[in-house]
């Protein structure tokens, strides 16, 4: 497809959160991009590290530069079962989100291919032939834009579900030392379940240093002091560790639902959470945006445009998604036995690869016959009807 040149840019990204950034370093990257008219959008600058994003990941990957830490082994805990797992041909990576701000914001003013302005945007429209972009400074045009930013919620259908990922994360001191720094926490779920599904994971960054996230799976948020109650009870009961300081503290918010964000809408594209690059069973986003990054550009390299169709295999995923989301939201099983099940009957690779859409459906078979087959089967055969 040609771009027209009547437009202010070929393509405009809006959002400069991890979405937006992934895709804007490909393209700074790409020969392909050499001579395009890109323009960046986004509120503000990033000054803090306001999340750490933390995923698997086999062999080597885009922003492996830029990792604060990596493990080969994790720790899975629940009521009656603990194991450390070798992650075998996975690497469980971390990623802060101040290094990662840092890094693209350097390329991207190293290259001349990007321009950045710091605006808000405020609507993309389709016109005839490419998108309306306004902010609360100008207008722009482009033939495509790519979008992560969420306007507004969506609503959920009837017979749909929307859970919360919800968790608040301390980076804490100790005087003395009292972390493995090989052996992260993936999952412990031995933590109080009467809220809902709820587990705490360990990040060790260094023997007197670790980030420590308390999460939950609900409907609702709770009280800031809840957070901060269920983040000591668990570092003073399962870490034994009573003397720390807090040095950093995150919070975040990630929809589990099974609403189908629409992928494009004519000339706009939809990234991240927007473009339901958000697991709804899991919450995990990170792996799942590197990849929806790598298919754009393979898109627009091949045949000119970024349209990307839904496939077969990932309808079958977001089945299976959702029967988690009935099983937790109809509280058919503790969301603690569900896991612990999985952990516990299953090479952790496997897991990996189910969670990140990726196996073939004998592997599927195998893994789904280490749960409790009747509920797991009504549940199923309840949201085929959708």
């Amino acid at each position: 497809m040609n771009t027209h040149q009547n437009f202010n840019y070929d393509y405009i990204v809006t959002g400069g959160g991890c979405a937006g950034l992934s895709l804007v370093m490909r393209m700074v990257q790409d020969p392909f991009f050499a001579g395009k008219r890109i323009l960046l959008l986004e509120q503000s600058s990033k000054k803090d590290n306001d999340r750490t994003w933390c995923y698997w990941e086999r062999g080597s990957g885009f922003f492996d530069d830029i990792l604060y830490r990596q493990w080969n082994k994790a720790w899975f805990h629940a009521d009656g079962f603990s194991s450390l797992k070798d992650l075998g041909k996975y690497t469980y990576k971390m990623i802060r989100g101040l290094d990662f701000y840092n890094h693209c914001h350097s390329r991207i003013q190293a290259s001349d291919r990007i321009e950045v302005k710091r605006e808000t945007v405020s609507s993309i429209k389709n016109t005839a032939s490419g998108v309306l972009v306004t902010t609360d400074a100008a207008s722009y045009t482009a033939s495509f834009a790519f979008n992560s930013i969420l306007f507004e919620q969506p609503v959920v259908k009837p017979g749909y579900f929307s859970l919360l990922q919800h968790f608040k994360g301390w980076i804490i001191e100790t005087p003395a030392p009292a972390f493995n720094t090989d052996q992260p926490v993936l999952m412990d779920f031995r933590v109080d379940q009467s809220h809902g599904t709820t587990f705490v994971y360990v990040m060790p960054l260094t023997e007197t240093r670790a980030l420590v996230e308390y999460t939950l799976f609900t409907n609702n948020l709770l009280d800031d002091a809840a957070y901060n109650q269920g983040l000591e009870a668990y570092i003073r009961q399962y870490l034994s560790i009573d003397a720390f300081t807090i040095a950093e503290e995150e919070f975040g918010v990630i929809p589990m639902t099974d609403f189908e964000f629409p992928p494009y809408d004519q000339h706009i594209v939809h990234l991240g959470t927007a473009g339901g690059k958000t697991k709804p069973s899991s919450g995990y986003t990170f792996r799942n945006i590197q990849q929806h990054s790598d298919a754009l550009v393979r898109q627009l390299k091949n045949v000119g445009h970024p349209w990307l169709k839904t496939g077969l295999l990932t309808k079958r995923f977001l089945w299976y998604d959702r029967v988690l989301l009935h099983m937790l939201h109809y509280n058919k099983m503790p969301g603690a036995r569900i896991f612990s099940l999985l952990f516990k009957r299953n090479r952790i690779e496997r897991i990996f690869r189910f969670l990140d859409n990726e196996t073939n459906l004998m592997e599927e078979l195998v893994l789904l016959n280490t749960l409790p087959q009747w509920p797991f089967m009504k549940a199923g055969l309840s949201e085929l009807k959708k």
